[in-house]
């Protein structure tokens, strides 16, 4: 009896320490893949801010992602975070300046922080002279 005791005993305290072993190594070290997989799905849920925490946690383990920086800059554009987003959309066009999507996303942010100046109005300059 004493001897089964002691069994599960240390079965149980392999068990917890193994568990526990892969809780701490998996804390925050989920592959890349997993992150922007995790963040894509948030985004597709309307859960910004844990695009934006995934995201990042990818451009911080892999710093040369174009594809983390720019769906970063994405989710920090629609959180009207628009200083970070050009920031993050500048990093990615750096690292990958040929994406066309990179691209295209950075203008548009571009011109919704800076709409393009109109036309100057001709009967405005009319009046003035």
């Amino acid at each position: 009896m004493k001897n089964k005791m002691m069994k599960k005993r240390v079965l149980g305290i392999v068990i917890g320490a193994a568990a526990a072993a892969a809780l701490l190594s998996g804390c925050g070290a989920r592959p890349l893949a997993d992150q922007i997989k995790f963040g894509v799905w948030a985004s597709q849920n309307n859960l910004w801010d844990e695009a934006i925490f995934r995201w990042k946690k990818a451009a911080e383990a892999k710093p040369s992602s174009a594809a983390a920086h720019n769906n970063l800059a994405v989710a920090y554009e629609r959180k009207a975070m628009f200083a970070e987003a050009l920031q993050e959309y500048e990093i990615a066009l750096k690292l990958d300046p040929k994406n066309e999507s990179v691209k295209s996303n950075h203008q548009k942010c571009k011109e919704n922080v800076q709409p393009p100046k109109a036309a100057a109005d001709p009967k405005k300059t009319d009046e003035k002279k």
